[in-house]
């Protein structure tokens, strides 16, 4: 309806210039216009005294409106608009035509393959059309882009799709060709993360219109997907790990799933969820014990609804390196005390944790526990150097007032936390924290609560303790597996023989644990720094004494708490990198983090990655610093085929090593495709928008050739479109007069 009344497309009016043909200036048009309503309104002025004129007041400024309309579009027609435009020069320039031939394609909708639509719709005539104007030249783009003489040679089985890489290959062959136009005909199941804001850009700046024709459903009918599945990368050998599973779903909406984490065909953790709505993204979490010391590979799955047709995107692999290593607390308590003896029972069968305790009996006498044989630590108290105290990962501060550390042990504790990143925990006690006066110290600004400034805060009472909203999630206070049980088992444990008040908790900080009837915080944790900080508001021997001998909540509760302490406290040298599962990619990007002894970033190292993988594979990757960033080291390594990698990142200075880091990470192929399949619209209809092109429907492609010949790249002609014959203008003129008309004759005055 459009173009029958304007003659020309919309993106015609758009791109175009409006121009004005005829020799005279416009100033002399909006004169003439002026000039022309205003005699017509004096005329009307004069005929209002006119006893026979039965048209006065608004009436007759309606009828000067219309009339003043219709003298300014004829005036305006004198003058002769119209429309330049740049349009590309038939046969003179190149248009590409790339379709997507990944797997995706081949996804089989209502009886016919994406990919024998995409075709199809190619055949019926724009495909054609595009010829008879055009250079066409037609490319196949899965992971790797190739020029085809038909859409005969189309397969539908490319491993990956890799949009963004494509263009660019595209737009850097073509770059000394008159390239006008790219008609890109895909699904849009970008699935390598190829076309990020940097390609985006890359491809704009080339100014070559992107025309996207959109293939696939935008809603599967039914499919429950795991989109994304957060786990840490490393985890303490036995420690309870949480991992959050992103399940995405369509046509699913109330009915009930079951997600399950797997070592191997061990089930480590399952639960039924219900699914909450179509289209939308919602996070379950799974909590698991990590095992023994090694590099584990966790899969994470739902189960398959009946009916749904895809069933490859229900499980994903996540890696985790399991390390073996014994990470090492100081614990210091003031005074002997029953919380002191319980808690070190508590771990003194664990192998995989070292409690090292320094505890004052008298004002210069401290009893040591748990050093190494020969090891003449802490034998001058609390660290008072960086070697002595960083070289732990945690810290358990008992009911110690704040005086018994220098000014230097205090900024040492807080650089502890901050710099080093390591844990501390602070307990409930006589001389703990407000009580040893540390609500004005330095101290009290890395921890989860303001504490009140005030004695009085330690009170012998008897009460229970029970879990938060966000307690029941954690996998800090995990007793039982199942979350409602778990909170049960809090509430029958047995009540504090004492508890302090530590005020109220900082933004950020996370309440896991309140004192039943107080709703004070009992255990409160917060991040700082590179570091963690908690508090434990109340005495918890009682859970050892007044349970059965075989009950392990003690136990439990105090092994995970220093776990959980030193679980993100890394060493010198960190190795990482953004995907440790490559779905149908081979480039690996590396990251190390290099710390000298105080653990500043260390700017001077060199390092190296060592990669050992399947059938002997593998190679040194020399890394380069940062220029921005010190301490931060970067570098890629190509993998050769897929299957399972270990990588070594080794740090020196000079002759002397720094430290090294292990991890491992996966190649799989022929995975990326069975997830996302769904028509990704968003981007297509981006990229078209942001390159200058338009996105298409599949059976709407007859303007398609005339929308491409606007292109401003390639070789162009300056055209110039009249604008006077248009049929709206002859509609114009008619409403104005036969308006005119019809009013005059209403109101009697034909």
């Amino acid at each position: 309806m459009f173009e029958f009344l304007f003659r020309y497309p919309l993106s015609a009016y758009a791109k175009g210039e409006w121009v004005l043909l005829a020799p005279w200036p416009v100033w002399m048009l909006a004169a003439a216009m002026l000039a022309g309503a205003g005699a017509l309104g004096w005329m009307w002025w004069r005929r209002q005294g006119d006893a026979v004129n039965a048209v006065r007041g608004w009436r007759s400024a309606i009828l000067w409106g219309l009339q003043a309309g219709l003298l300014a579009a004829l005036l305006l027609l004198l003058w002769q608009p119209a429309l330049t435009l740049t349009s590309l020069k038939p046969q003179q320039n190149i248009v590409a035509v790339v379709v997507d031939d990944s797997r995706s394609m081949g996804i089989s909708e209502d009886g016919k393959r994406r990919g024998e639509a995409a075709r199809a719709a190619l055949e019926s005539g724009a495909l054609d059309a595009l010829k008879k104007k055009f250079q066409t030249r037609l490319y196949r783009a899965s992971d790797v882009l190739e020029r085809v003489d038909d859409l005969k040679g189309l397969t539908m089985a490319g491993k990956s799709t890799q949009l963004g890489a494509s263009l660019q290959q595209l737009a850097k062959e073509s770059a000394g060709l008159p390239l006008g136009a790219v008609v890109l005909v895909s699904d849009g199941a970008e699935n390598t993360g190829g076309l990020d804001a940097a390609a985006l850009a890359d491809i704009r700046s080339r100014r070559i219109p992107i025309h996207t024709v959109g293939v696939g459903k935008e809603r599967p009918s039914l499919d429950v997907e795991i989109a994304d599945v957060v786990a840490p990368a490393r985890a303490l050998a036995e420690s309870r790990i949480s991992v959050q599973v992103n399940l995405s779903s369509f046509g699913a909406a109330g009915r009930k799933v079951r997600v399950t984490a797997k070592d191997g065909g061990k089930v480590l953790a399952s639960k039924e969820v219900e699914i909450q709505g179509d289209g939308r993204v919602q996070s379950e979490m799974l909590t698991f014990s990590a095992g023994a010391a090694g590099a584990r590979g966790f899969t994470f799955s739902a189960e398959p609804l009946q009916g749904e047709e895809n069933t490859l995107n229900n499980a994903v692999l996540r890696l985790v390196n399991v390390t073996g290593a014994r990470p090492k607390l100081l614990y210091i308590e003031g005074e002997p005390r029953w919380e002191f003896k319980f808690i070190r029972r508590a771990v003194e069968d664990d192998k995989s944790i070292q409690l090292v305790s320094l505890l004052r009996t008298t004002q210069n006498k401290n009893y040591i526990q748990g050093v190494e044989n020969g090891n003449r630590d802490l034998e001058q108290g609390f660290p008072a150097s960086v070697d002595e105290l960083f070289g732990y990962q945690a810290v358990i501060i008992g009911s110690v007032e704040l005086n018994y550390f220098t000014t230097s042990q205090q900024e040492l504790l807080k650089q502890f936390v901050d710099r080093r990143g390591g844990g501390l925990v602070l307990l409930a006690g006589r001389s703990a924290m407000s009580e040893g006066g540390w609500a004005r110290s330095a101290l009290a600004e890395m921890l989860p609560v303001v504490l009140p400034d005030r004695k009085g805060t330690f009170h012998r009472d008897m009460l229970p303790v029970e879990l938060t909203a966000a307690g029941v999630e954690s996998p800090l206070t995990r007793l039982e597996e199942d979350p409602v049980k778990n909170a049960a088992r809090w509430k029958k444990l047995p009540a504090l023989m004492a508890w302090q008040e530590v005020g109220a908790p900082k933004p950020g900080a996370s309440v896991l644990a309140e004192v039943s009837g107080k709703r004070a915080p009992f255990l409160v944790v917060q991040n700082y720094g590179r570091g963690r900080t908690a508090i434990v508001a109340g005495d918890t021997w009682r859970w050892q004494m007044q349970q059965p001998v075989e009950d392990m909540t003690h136990e439990v509760f105090w092994r995970q708490l220093m776990r959980w302490a030193v679980s993100e406290s890394p060493g010198r040298v960190v190795s990482s990198t953004p995907r440790q599962v490559l779905v149908d990619e081979a480039k690996l990007k590396l990251n190390v983090d290099v710390r000298d002894r105080n653990y500043l970033p260390a700017a001077d190292a060199k390092v190296e990655v060592r990669i050992l993988g399947p059938e002997a594979t593998g190679g040194v990757v020399e890394l380069q610093p940062d220029p921005v960033t010190p301490g931060q080291y970067a570098g890629e390594w190509t993998t050769e085929r897929p299957g399972q990698y270990v990588a070594e990142a080794v740090a020196k200075r000079g002759e002397e090593e720094v430290g090294r880091d292990v991890f491992t990470f996966e190649r799989q192929d022929g995975v990326a495709e069975n997830f996302r399949t769904q028509q990704n619209r968003d981007l297509l209809e981006k990229l078209a928008s942001m390159t200058g092109g338009k996105y298409w429907r599949p059976d709407n492609l007859s303007k398609l050739s005339d929308e491409v010949s606007l292109s401003e790249a390639g070789i162009t002609v300056r055209e110039t479109k009249d604008l006077w014959n248009l049929p709206v203008v002859f509609l114009l003129l008619c409403l104005l007069k036969g308006g005119e008309w019809l009013l005059r004759r209403k109101w009697g005055v034909v």
